[in-house]
Parts: structure tokens; C-alpha cells; sequence
């Protein structure tokens, strides 16, 4: 339930894994503002995972830099984030700017394309479960019937509420922010417009979103404000903060309120019913986090849905959605706090790409004596072209890939790319052979469809083995690892 970007990620996920899944919408369409912003660089990967990276890159750009103003004169610029250079195993390490509203918006294209769909207008009523499935129904139309059902619905979330599911946090803020969408003339699309704190007002900001002509407003208000986000309120807040005036607010095209906040469910899953996104987790916008945290849920939950409901996996493998999503959540939920409160440094700590699974129940490293910095189960699988093979493409699809670095894995190292098995479709596992690279040094890696480490030793037996016990015994896996031509 919810076509923001989580839900909205699920589908296409789900889609292209061959599973039929319907998203649905309280709202008659898409989410109309620019909110969340910003797309970290672990996130562009899992784009470029779903097949939307190059429609991102397209309709999106690089944050501006930010100019302090002050009685209408320039003081000075300020950066937003410490900017780090891309490697060959980390080739997205900036931020990526893009309006929540265009973000959904790819999303939802890819989706159609892949035969998805999204129901508009469905308000949520209630929700029951049972040993087979979950029915929802809805004010209007009939109910709908699924195995399995997600709450993407928000932070707000009708399905948590109506599970019982607790949420706990604490008001990182409590002055309210307004955020609106403007178009305006008197200020270049070059900078990010900051105007700070004076006369009893809180700091006031106004981002030029790339390629269309809207401004993102941001101001802060006094504790206790009732902030009004009528157009001429809008407008009268940016005359008394900037040197603007009201007349040079051309449009305002979307306006909300919030108050900084975080707050974490108190489980993942109930049932046969998943929180992710908004519905699991609360972040203060501050640093970017929430967006991204959501999709990589979605990244999380829909590789495990399609190999139960695809491949025979057993369900206890859904246990490990919120077995590793809501330490991860948790920590973002501090990271994002710690930015707001000006403690961290948006920069590496905010890229995500530095999250990872060591203790999860799925991850087996089997190798001794690795040095510190070393590459562990439970990594991100890093990039990079070795012997002039691209990893990116290599792990890009719904399959997982057993990658040999620099090494002779033994007898059955081939798994042949497009071997089928009974009820599967296309193999589940790609092999790819690579001299040894420093990222990963020598050894066989098993690595997870949404690109993390989920095994790592010295021969292939070991990885099918942990393959099996990952998706069961009675999983539809490749007859052999062995006769076939890999991909290399």
C-alpha cells in the first residue's frame, strides 16, 4: 500500500522478478512535491539495479552550491557536504538532486513498462490476515486478496495503525518547518539561497530545483507556531525573510509543514504484512536519509518476496527483512538526527554506502586471518571494471552471481547464464570470472541480488552450499553449477 517511492520501488522490483503485485494508493495520483530531494549514491546504484539510472541522471543534477545572504547582500557560499572523489569501486559518491515528485514519477513509468500497475483512489479501511493470506478492503471498490501485503502507506501508516503496531521516537525539532514549492524572479538558479536566523525568524532557504523553473522553500518557525501554508502565507514569508517581496513569488505550486522527528516501528513485519519506508521508520530531513533508507527497504524485501513467491524459498526467509533492515533503519534514524543537530558532517557517513549485513542470519565469511579494511561477508559488493569487466553489469538483474577473483574456484565454477530450473525461469545464479582486484582481493564471492556479500571463501562448494541453505533445499536452484559457458 502506497506509491511513494517505496512502494513505487517494490513494484518495479517485483515486476521484473515475474511477480504480480498491485500497488495501491490512497491518493487520485501521484505525490505532486519535491520533498525528499536528494539521491545518495548507494540509492543511484539500486536505480541503476531497477533500470531507471539513466532517466535519474537525466531529469535530476548536482547540488548547487549553497550562498548566505544577509540585508540582501551575498556574504559568502557555504558546502552543504563534504564532496568525495569516486573510485573505480565507488563510481557514484555525490548526491544526486531530484524533486520527490520526478523521482516518482520514473518510477511509476518503469513499472508500467514492466506491466505493473497502480490502483489510484483506494483508501484503506481494514486489513485481516490469515494462514494463507491478506485480504485489505478499501472505501471504495472491492477488497483485494494477496499472499503478502506491504505498508509503504507513510509515516502516517493506515496498515501499521491497523495492525497494532507500535512506533517509538522523539521530536528531534520542535520548531516546524514549511516546505513549498515556489517559482519566483530575483535569485540565480546558480546557488542555494540561505538566509539565516534574525529579527525572532527562523533560517529561511530556497533551492532551485534542476531543470524546471520551481525554487524548494524551506523556513523554520518559533516552537509552537501554527504555520499557515496558504499561498499568500507563503508568500509573505519569504517578503519578511528575504529581500523579495511578495510580488516576486510568482507561483506557489505545493506547500506542507512538518516537525523534525524520529521514530521507529517497533517491527517489520506482522504476519504476512511488511512495514518499509515512512510506515517503518521516521528520519528528520536533515542529511537526506529517509528517501533513501526507504528504497533500499524495498531493495531489501523484494529480491526475498520473489524467491518465495517464485522460487520455492521458504518463508522464515522474510524473517530476515526486519532481522536487517531495522538495525540499519535505527542507525540512519541517529545519523539523520545527529545531522539536524549539526554533530555529523553530511559527506561519506551520508553516501549509505558503507551499510551492510555482517551479523545478519544470510552472511557467512569462511575465510581466516583477513586484515582490517578487508572485504567481508556482509559488504557491499564493490564496483569496478577488473581484466575490464564491469561489475555494475554483471550484477545488474533479479539473479544472484558467484564472482571468482584471481583465483581457480574448482570443479563447477561455470553456471551457465540462462540455465533454467523447474518453476524458475531464468538462473538464479551468474558466474563471472575476474582477476584479482584490490577491492576484493582473491577468493569466490557469493553476492546477493541487491549486491551485498552474502558469502565469501575459497571454493565454489561452499557458496552453493550456503545458496542452498539461504533459499531451501527444495528451492528451484540450477541443476549444476558446472556445464555452460559464464559470463566473463
Amino acid at each position: 500500500m502506497g506509491a511513494g517511492p517505496t512502494g513505487l520501488a517494490l513494484g518495479v522490483d517485483l515486476a521484473r522478478r515475474g511477480v504480480r503485485a498491485l500497488v495501491v494508493e490512497r491518493s487520485g495520483a501521484l505525490f505532486p512535491g519535491s520533498r525528499g530531494k536528494g539521491i545518495q549514491p548507494r540509492t543511484m546504484e539500486v536505480l541503476d539495479d531497477l533500470g531507471v539510472r539513466e532517466a535519474v541522471r537525466a531529469a535530476g543534477g548536482p547540488y548547487p552550491v549553497g550562498m548566505v545572504w544577509e540585508d540582501g547582500e551575498r556574504k559568502g557560499e557555504h558546502r552543504m557536504f563534504d564532496e568525495t572523489e569516486p573510485t573505480e569501486s565507488e563510481p557514484f559518491t555525490r548526491p544526486w538532486m531530484l524533486p520527490q515528485w520526478r523521482t516518482q514519477e520514473i518510477l511509476f513509468a518503469r513499472l508500467t513498462e514492466l506491466g505493473g500497475s497502480v490502483a489510484f483512489g483506494r483508501e484503506l479501511v481494514g486489513i485481516a490476515q490469515d494462514g494463507d493470506g491478506v485480504t485489505a478492503r478499501f472505501a471504495a471498490g472491492g477488497p483485494v486478496r494477496a499472499r503478502y501485503a506491504v505498508a509503504a502507506d507513510g509515516g502516517r501508516s493506515a496498515v501499521r495503525r491497523a495492525l497494532g503496531v507500535g512506533m517509538t521516537g522523539e521530536t528531534v525539532d520542535p520548531r516546524p518547518v514549511l516546505v513549498a514549492d515556489v517559482r519566483l524572479r530575483g535569485l540565480d538558479r546558480d546557488n542555494w539561497h540561505m538566509f539565516p536566523p534574525r529579527d525572532g525568524h527562523g533560517h529561511l532557504a530556497l533551492c532551485p530545483l534542476p531543470h524546471i523553473e520551481d525554487f524548494q522553500l524551506a523556513a523554520q518557525f518559533p516552537a509552537g507556531t501554527a504555520v499557515d501554508t496558504s499561498p499568500d502565507a507563503v508568500r509573505a514569508v519569504i517578503a519578511a525573510r528575504t529581500h523579495l517581496g511578495a510580488d516576486d513569488v510568482t507561483e506557489v505550486r505545493w506547500a506542507s509543514d512538518f516537525r523534525p522527528r524520529a521514530a521507529l516501528a517497533d517491527r517489520f513485519r506482522a504476519g504476512r504484512v511488511f512495514l518499509a519506508g515512512d510506515a517503518a521508520h521516521v528520519h528528520s530531513p536533515a542529511g537526506g536519509q529517509g528517501l533513501n533508507t526507504s528504497v533500499q527497504d524495498a531493495y531489501n524485501l523484494g529480491w526475498k518476496l520473489g524467491a518465495v513467491l517464485r522460487g520455492g524459498a521458504p518463508d522464515p526467509l522474510l524473517d530476515t527483512y526486519e532481522e536487517e533492515r531495522r538495525p540499519v533503519a535505527a542507525h540512519m534514524l541517529g545519523l539523520s538526527t545527529g545531522v539536524h543537530r549539526g554533530e555529523v558532517r553530511r559527506g561519506a557517513a551520508t553516501q549509505q554506502l558503507g551499510l551492510g549485513y555482517r551479523g545478519s542470519s544470510l552472511t557467512a565469511e569462511t575465510r581466516a586471518d583477513l586484515p582490517d579494511g578487508a572485504l567481508r561477508a556482509g559488504d557491499r559488493a564493490p564496483l569496478g571494471n577488473p581484466g575490464g569487466i564491469s561489475l555494475l553489469d554483471a550484477f545488474r538483474g533479479p539473479h544472484w552471481t558467484l564472482l571468482t577473483v584471481g583465483t581457480d574456484p574448482g570443479a563447477g565454477a561455470d553456471a551457465a547464464e540462462g540455465t533454467e530450473s523447474p518453476g524458475t525461469g531464468p538462473a538464479v545464479v551468474r558466474t563471472v570470472r575476474v582477476p584479482a582486484y584490490a577491492p576484493y582481493g582473491t577468493g569466490v564471492f557469493l553476492v546477493r541480488p541487491d549486491g551485498y556479500v552474502a558469502w565469501s571463501g575459497d571454493g565454489v562448494e561452499g557458496a552453493v552450499a550456503h545458496l542452498t541453505r539461504t533459499l531451501g533445499a527444495d528451492a528451484a536452484l540450477p541443476r549444476a553449477l558446472g556445464a555452460g559457458a559464464a559470463a566473463r
